[in-house]
């Protein structure tokens, strides 16, 4: 290959920058020469590619969000659609892709090579961390820890007031963030899509024994869980005890935001130069991730169909940290 195109697609993530630059400088260094896809299948579809340098990405590692920008796009999931993209990307002399994204990223670009033989790699840029053949996705730490810095400031009113708080976190579809922060902040209770709420467990946490012998509480819920989120679980709790008190923090898109961890930096330098290498290999349709710290490649159709369970002893753990 002599030319190839990177993008971000789907939600931003802190270290897409990173990752977008680790693409860069692997292509450069191989001879290869690289052009920038601007917001994602949106750009592709209306020709809005931009060739990228060393000197692009000067002073970007450290900075949060994506400089290529992403949207979500509908006419991309439209046959006509993907035929503009793929007559932008001949246009352009563009022979391979490098996708740093999710689940519909990665859905896309494996339709777009059935269909018009574009061969791409992906990289995990999620803060979600739900996706099957990689540790930990791009944004995930950095997430993680503006959460925890948050908590531990609730937590400080919430010892000041004797008060329950329930911490909403990002998670529609995955309890990642939310049990790896709830663990980190000393959450006493954390509520996950995967697991069925303990309703019995709930209640008698806030009318029995426990109410006596903790003055505050941190309860961090994941705003897929079972219940719709923080609000609605603090009304059902509301409906069962009468008595029942508590305040709720949503943290919203603040999560997605700001200058990524350094292992969000290394690990998304790590996959940008390994999806790279990989495209020149001949390899395509498949991720580039992180096993027990070694880089793996996963085919699209595993990364996105298989089952991610959380950590079993960190599940665990909360319960032997509940007392």
């Amino acid at each position: 290959m002599k030319k190839i195109a990177v993008f971000t697609s789907g939600g931003d993530a802190p270290g897409m920058n990173a990752c977008i630059r680790g693409v860069v400088r692997t292509a450069i260094y191989n001879n290869v020469e690289v052009m920038g896809i601007m917001r994602g299948y949106n750009g592709m579809i209306e020709g809005d590619i931009i060739p990228l340098t060393s000197r692009s990405l000067s002073n970007t590692i450290q900075r949060g969000g994506t400089i290529l920008k992403t949207a979500r796009s509908a006419d991309f999931m439209t046959y006509e659609g993907r035929k503009r993209a793929y007559e932008n990307l001949v246009e352009n002399a563009i022979e391979g892709i490098i996708c740093i994204g999710g689940n519909g990223t990665f859905t896309g670009a494996k339709q777009f090579y059935d269909e018009f033989g574009i061969p791409s790699i992906g990289a995990p840029g999620t803060i979600d961390n739900d996706l099957y053949g990689t540790d930990f996705t791009i944004g995930f730490d950095t997430a993680i820890n503006t959460a925890v810095e948050a908590i531990d400031k609730i937590r400080d009113t919430a010892d000041s007031h004797d008060r329950v708080f329930f911490i909403e976190v990002m998670g529609r579809h995955a309890g990642f963030i939310a049990l790896a922060c709830g663990i980190a902040g000393g959450a006493e209770v954390i509520l996950v899509p995967e697991i069925k709420n303990d309703w019995h467990k709930l209640t008698d946490y806030f009318s029995g024994s426990n109410k006596s012998k903790k003055a505050f509480s941190i309860i961090v819920v994941a705003e897929g869980d079972e219940e719709g989120g923080a609000y609605k679980t603090v009304e059902r709790l509301k409906k069962q005890i009468p008595d029942f008190d508590a305040r709720v923090s949503i943290l919203g898109h603040i999560q997605r935001g700001g200058s990524p961890t350094a292992y969000d930096r290394v690990l998304a330098s790590r996959l940008g130069n390994a999806a790279v290498e990989a495209l020149l290999r001949g390899e395509t349709n498949k991720m580039a991730g992180l096993m027990n710290n070694k880089v793996v490649l996963t085919s699209y159709d595993d990364a996105i169909n298989k089952n991610k369970p959380l950590n079993s002893e960190l599940i665990r753990l909360v319960d032997v940290f509940n007392v």
